[in-house]
């Protein structure tokens, strides 16, 4: 079984919704799931999320606040991936809501820049997801 040494689990509200997004339109697999409990680990490139259907009546539900739509603001997940330019495109073709459109950032790191092929795309839920492709590093140039 594939361990990664942070799994994020996000509330959902509706699995059948988010499901058929993480999976066909983004490439994830499911590596198993509980559907009594509306549960699902999702797999993608070494990659894992969990996502949980959200129901406000479930007991045992760790929340330290209301949950209020859309669930996912303020955070942006960094996924990386060996196929931005492939999996753009099948983002785009699906109609997703694409937040950030492809592109090449490069972003110091002390004396460095690192680049990244990058774009951003939100879920159902307005999970931000960034997926980026490594292209390298280069040496900040002095004046």
């Amino acid at each position: 079984m594939l361990n990664t040494p942070l799994t994020p689990e996000l509330m959902v509200s509706d699995l059948d919704v988010s499901l058929p997004f993480w999976c066909d339109v983004l490439g994830f697999s499911i590596q198993y799931e509980r559907p009594e409990s509306r549960f699902v680990m999702l797999k993608r490139q070494g990659v894992r999320f969990m996502l949980d259907e959200y129901d406000p009546n479930r007991e045992g539900i760790w929340l330290t606040a209301p949950l209020e739509e859309p669930f996912g603001r303020g955070i942006n997940f960094e996924i990386e991936t060996t196929d931005v330019e492939v999996l753009y495109e099948n983002v785009r073709r699906c109609g997703a809501d694409i937040f950030l459109e492809l592109e090449d950032k490069w972003y110091r790191a002390d004396d460095m820049e690192l680049g990244n092929r990058q774009f951003i795309v939100l879920d159902p839920d307005g999970y931000m997801l960034r997926f980026v492709e490594d292209i390298g590093e280069r040496p900040i140039h002095k004046s």
